[in-house]
């Protein structure tokens, strides 16, 4: 039987006039419309269990790129698993303003809102990467959200917080991501601010979640709503989360994870505070912090999060310098850079490795961000733009559109031995699409000469334009 929910007769000021609209539940449902006066749509996931009889908490998904279903796609099995109604705009782009941006979230959450038979005080938001900074902002502008599961991704601006209107933070991030330092911070500010707070950390990088991290997350937000009495008290599932939450606990430590199990205890204080004697909690977090082994790993992460800190302090006043006055002589050194952070990722020590892997991906997002800044200035400055994609060879050898773009631009500006070098190596990486060559722009004169092609002829075997010999 198919599990088919209709709603009748929804009111002018919602759709416009009244109509009759089906909707599937346990499936993501894309390109529904906003209202009939906009062209806005969002993508929309109801549970299997779903009926109109009860109130459902929902979560708010954003993906910066308008992808909508994708990101609900993410998200679905958790939500089956936790009880939660998902919705993402299809119009969400960090092309728009912040302010244009929470418009269109505004209008959605207000369609959504009136649609569906939603809980008060249980609207949250969520995202990953640029969506999960975007929607830590949505509370302070729209109100009646009541918390945020940002995945790999801080607080966007601590200066809009405020302790009159907190909501509750969860960060989901691996121990490899980028933002994972920051985020640790992120924890810490909002101790002292008030904030209730939590950080599941993963192994793995700068990536979405998976469901059991994102189920973790949607867990917290209905233990919280219980403890607030904004849902019934279940101790059936207070009781079964605890319990989960200590095995967890006894598998970190069994893992080699002791810090990860430390942390993780420090947050069951705050999340079973309410409904329980917390003794058992307080005296195994005091009993593992007298462990030789957390001992030993805590003065290494200590260590490693100083020079951690340092490095990237050092990135960021290198790249500035090298941008402002185009110094293609520092590639060298950011050559050397690149293989110091290898060597981080074959130490025996595992929080070596992943710090190097963090300090990889920080350049990475460092240098993107920088691309993405000069390409939207006007005028663009090309020669900086020139650097960054040199420096993008380097740090992504195997991503060839940095190679095209230097030999465009290269080829414009008459550095046709630039320009050379890097078709070679572009080539020897194994780039294969010969079409996609002879149609690049700015290249006209450069395709031409015989040592274009006689390139072209050493690595694909034919060029296009025959080779003369005198």
């Amino acid at each position: 039987m198919k599990k088919i929910l209709l709603l009748l007769a929804f009111s002018a000021a919602f759709m416009g006039s009244a109509q009759n609209i089906t909707l599937k539940k346990g499936v993501v449902i894309d390109s529904l419309v906003v209202n009939d006066t906009i062209a806005e749509t969002f993508s929309l996931y109801l549970p299997k269990k779903f009926d109109v009889s009860k109130a459902w908490p929902v979560v708010f998904v954003f993906d910066m790129n308008g992808k909508g279903r994708q990101a609900l796609a993410m998200y679905s099995a958790a939500a089956e698993e936790q009880g939660y109604i998902l919705a993402a705009s299809n119009n969400i782009s960090d092309t728009l303003s912040i302010a244009k941006n929470i418009v269109i979230t505004s209008r959605m959450l207000n369609t959504v809102t009136t649609m569906l038979p939603i809980r008060k005080n249980g609207i949250y938001t969520s995202g990953f990467s640029a969506g999960g900074r975007f929607s830590t902002l949505i509370p302070t502008f729209i109100k009646g959200v009541e918390g945020v599961i940002a995945c790999g991704a801080a607080v966007a601006n601590f200066e809009v917080l405020t302790s009159r209107n907190p909501f509750h933070y969860i960060g989901v991030v691996g121990d490899e991501d980028f933002s994972y330092s920051e985020m640790r911070t992120v924890e810490k500010v909002l101790s002292r601010m008030k904030f209730p707070n939590q950080l599941l950390v993963f192994d793995g990088g700068h990536e979405w979640p998976k469901t059991e991290n994102l189920s973790k997350a949607l867990k917290l937000l209905t233990l919280a709503a219980m403890a607030k009495g904004y849902m019934p008290r279940d101790e059936a599932y207070v009781n079964a989360s605890y319990n989960e939450d200590f095995v967890k606990v006894n598998s970190l430590y069994a893992a080699n994870k002791p810090l990860l199990a430390e942390d993780w205890l420090g947050e069951m204080l705050e999340i079973y505070q309410p409904y329980m004697s917390l003794d058992s909690i307080k005296a195994s977090r005091k009993s593992l912090k007298k462990s030789r082994l957390y001992r030993t790993k805590n003065r290494t992460q200590n260590t490693l999060a100083l020079k951690e800190g340092l490095i990237k302090d050092e990135f960021n006043y290198y790249l500035e310098e090298d941008i402002i006055t185009y110094n293609y002589n520092n590639l060298g050194w950011w050559k050397y850079q690149m293989e110091e952070l290898q060597k981080y990722r074959k130490s025996p020590e595992i929080l070596q490795q992943k710090m190097g892997k963090r300090l990889e991906g920080y350049l990475k997002a460092l240098v993107d961000d920088n691309v993405d800044l000069l390409s939207g200035e006007s005028p663009v400055d090309g020669e900086a733009l020139n650097f960054l994609w040199m420096l993008k060879t380097i740090i992504e050898p195997d991503n060839f559109d940095s190679y095209l773009k230097i030999i465009s631009y290269t080829a414009k500006t008459d550095d046709y031995g630039t320009a050379l070098f890097y078709l070679e190596e572009l080539l020897k990486k194994g780039y294969t699409n010969r079409g996609e060559l002879y149609a690049l722009e700015n290249t006209a004169l450069l395709r031409i000469t015989p040592e274009f092609n006689e390139l072209v002829e050493k690595y694909l075997k034919e060029a296009r334009y025959t080779i003369i010999e005198e």
